[in-house]
């Protein structure tokens, strides 16, 4: 199992935390979805991760990477 920590932007609050959680948790080969509110970081763990694919999800959410 591989992780992927991803730089991203506009991760105000607990809300927004959910927002991703919840858009990526069925995303093919994640695990495991951590959000780091301080530092804007979303961690995903999985097998198979496409880290392009996970970046394009996060921008549909409203939170591209930076």
């Amino acid at each position: 199992m591989g992780q992927l920590d991803i730089q991203s932007s506009k991760i105000k609050c607990g809300g927004c935390v959910s927002t991703i959680e919840s858009g990526l948790k069925d995303f093919a080969g994640i695990n495991e979805v951590k959000v780091d509110i301080e530092s804007n970081i979303v961690s995903v763990q999985g097998d198979g991760l496409d880290k392009a694919a996970i970046e394009n999800k996060l921008a549909e959410l409203g939170y591209p990477a930076v």
